[in-house]
């Protein structure tokens, strides 16, 4: 450290006379003289200050635009909530609406044309809302009512044939192996297989097995299951049965019964007893109830 202080000393000529002999006697004191002459050999380019400035603040460049962390989140939540609402409006619109009455229960709704159906006790209907009045068409699996909107027109679909609307009041009920439809107000078209039926109010038709069992006239304003009662045209035991249980939500098992008699007549849908008791007598059956939702029948002996 010494050394390079007098070092220092002697480039600037601070030395005094004494420091200057003393430092002189040192053994590299010539080297320290070359490097002093070559030193001073050399040329610099002088340093232009306020050029420097000026160029520094030309050359400045705009503070970079920050955003805040918190803001980049709240941009992307955003778009995630517009990306969301888009999928669910387009869900909404394009799936295939379905209406369901589970057993036991009944349900009401309006078509987009304000036309109104009521479902039958594990019933269910499926149709399309966002393209309605291109697409009038309507599954129907089970019974419903349809009260049709004045002037409106679509078709009800089963798997067992279709009914055309020409603006009406109509019934329609697909169950195993049997399609029924009855009029009661203005005129409906039914297709079954190759056959075509035209009915008007008060007129009801009724297929089975491809087989077309009626044609008969009717005297009521609209179906009996809407006022709590169910109503058979001749049906077979199994039929029946399943109608209760639909109507009642209930378990009802039929031990080794075989019969081909046909039923005809009304049951209520408000009093499970009551129906059972029906069945019982016509069919000549012994009713045992398991608990509240199960029952069995059996052939009195």
């Amino acid at each position: 450290m010494e050394e390079n202080y007098q070092l220092a000393k002697w480039l600037n000529d601070e030395m005094t006379e004494a420091e200057l002999k003393e430092f002189q006697s040192q053994p590299d004191y010539h080297l320290y003289e070359k490097i002093k002459q070559y030193s001073s050999e050399l040329q610099t380019e002088s340093f232009n200050e306020e050029g420097m400035l000026s160029t520094i603040l030309a050359s400045k460049k705009e503070t970079p635009k920050v955003v805040p962390l918190h803001r980049n989140w709240m941009f992307r939540i955003a778009a995630i909530l517009i990306l969301g609402f888009g999928l669910f409006f387009t869900y909404q619109t394009i799936t295939p609406t379905t209406q369901l009455a589970e057993n036991g229960k009944e349900t009401t709704f309006l078509l987009p044309d304000n036309s109104e159906v009521v479902l039958n006790s594990g019933s269910e209907i499926e149709y399309k809302k966002w393209n309605w009045d291109d697409n009038r068409n309507l599954e129907l699996k089970g019974e419903a009512y349809f009260r049709v909107a004045k002037g409106k027109k679509f078709q009800v679909n089963t798997n067992l044939g279709k009914v055309s609307v020409l603006g009406t009041q109509f019934n329609v009920k697909a169950r195993n192996n049997r399609f029924d439809v009855t009029c009661y107000e203005g005129r409906v078209k039914v297709n079954y297989n190759s056959e075509e039926v035209i009915l008007t109010k008060g007129q009801t038709v009724s297929f089975e097995s491809n087989v077309k069992i009626i044609h008969q006239e009717v005297a009521l304003e609209k179906p009996l299951w809407t006022i709590d009662q169910m109503d058979f045209e001749k049906e077979n035991l199994t039929n029946v049965v399943d109608e209760i249980q639909r109507q009642y939500n209930v378990k009802i098992e039929a031990k080794d019964i075989q019969s081909e008699q046909l039923f005809t007549g009304k049951i209520p849908a408000d009093n499970i007893e009551v129906a059972l008791e029906i069945i019982a007598s016509s069919y000549h059956l012994k009713i045992n109830k398991i608990n509240t939702s199960s029952y069995s029948m059996e052939e009195t002996k």
